[in-house]
């Protein structure tokens, strides 16, 4: 016979020592963009920079670093016979800029 009273011995998990894989994820991704900061970066045949930036949520974004005007910046560019930068350093425009208002259909 069953006894209501008697429900035997059992484990709370909140008294459990315990890891979670998604925190051990952040973890580690923290842990590689210090070390993405910290070493010497080749892009493009020159050593760049990088940096972070605090993003909503308490994230980190990690940048290039320009090397002609030091500002955080997603792409690099490197123009032949030019210094590698970014797009604002080299003077570089996208195409619907250089032609902003023109039909474009002609120019592919």
């Amino acid at each position: 016979m069953i006894n209501p009273y008697g429900l035997g011995t059992f484990q709370l998990a909140d008294a459990a020592q315990k890891v979670n894989i998604d925190d051990l994820v952040r973890q580690a991704k923290r842990g590689l963009k210090l070390r993405l900061v910290e070493a010497h970066i080749e892009a493009l045949g020159i050593n760049v920079g990088l940096t972070t930036s605090s993003t909503r949520f308490k994230g980190e974004r990690l940048w290039f670093v320009c090397p002609l005007c030091e500002k955080r910046v997603g792409t690099l560019y490197n123009l032949v016979g030019k210094a590698v930068g970014c797009r604002l350093c080299l003077g570089i425009e996208y195409r619907k800029q250089r032609y902003k208002g023109m039909v474009e259909a002609n120019l592919m």
